[in-house]
């Protein structure tokens, strides 16, 4: 079992940054794709960003140029560098990892943009 676990979260300012970091543990044999998740309120969960083990990135649209993912994988640890953060990120992100049995997520963090 992977316990993912989530720190980073908070209130910013439009144009400011945050840096959400997620770390795995328990029993580890293998993480394949690792990355986040968000989800508004009243919206469908929504894939932010993702991270092969090899280091290829997949970045969504509306974050592209801002948001910037990385990990390493003798930590079992995956990074989020959020940038030039705009009112409409405010979520709950979520991370996300896959093994070759199954996904999991962690508990959540709230980001909120707001002056």
């Amino acid at each position: 079992q992977v316990q993912l676990v989530e720190s980073g979260g908070g209130l910013v300012q439009p144009g400011g940054s945050l840096r959400l970091s997620c770390a795995a543990s328990g029993t580890i044999f293998y993480l394949d794709d690792m990355g986040w998740y968000r989800q508004a309120p009243g919206k469908q969960r929504e894939l932010v960003v993702s991270i092969t083990r090899g280091g290829s990135t997949s970045t969504a649209g509306a974050v592209k140029g801002r948001f910037t993912i990385s990990r390493d994988n003798a930590k079992n640890t995956v990074n989020l560098q959020m940038n030039s953060l705009k009112p409409e990120d405010t979520a709950v992100y979520y991370c996300y990892a896959n093994d070759i049995t199954r996904g999991y997520w962690g508990q959540g963090t709230q980001v909120t943009v707001s002056s």
